[in-house]
């Protein structure tokens, strides 16, 4: 059923951009979605949007760029999404997103909680190839040290 106008949220919903159509309102009171090819003005939920829009959706860190081909309220086949919409996202915004999943653990965003089981074992383990190399010696007693006439 296509339609000559749609509701932005219910579009991002429609797309399987978004997993529920409440995460899509929500991107777009928090400012995370645009409309046009140079647009950085916010849309509200309720804006609709005509067949060759331009969408940005920004999941950080990454900005995903759709172009609308053709329009629907209704949720749609993963195999059908292409027929109504077109990625159009850079090359460079990919390349930022593997750079970010490299970094794993060390490059850890605000608001994240605490390291998973695997990321505690990937640092525990850095860490014990880092000291256990370089010949550090932790295992000395104070009172040594207060003995020695050279201290």
């Amino acid at each position: 059923m296509a339609k000559s106008e749609v509701r932005i949220d219910k579009w991002l919903w429609a797309m399987r951009i978004f997993k529920t159509r409440t995460v899509a309102t929500e991107a777009c009171k928090k400012g995370r979605v645009t409309v046009g090819r140079d647009s950085s003005t916010p849309v509200k939920p309720s804006h609709c949007i005509k067949p060759g829009d331009i969408v940005n959706v920004r999941k950080p860190p990454v900005t995903y760029s759709f172009r609308a081909l053709a329009l629907t309220e209704n949720r749609l086949g993963a195999k059908l999404v292409p027929e109504y919409m077109e990625n159009i996202t850079p090359q460079s915004q990919y390349d930022l997103l593997e750079v970010v999943k490299i970094s794993g653990f060390v490059d850890r965003r605000k608001g994240l909680g605490r390291p998973t089981k695997r990321e505690g074992r990937e640092l525990s383990r850095f860490t014990d190839s880092v000291y256990s190399d370089d010949g550090w010696d932790f295992d000395f007693d104070i009172d040594d040290l207060e003995n020695d006439d050279n201290v």
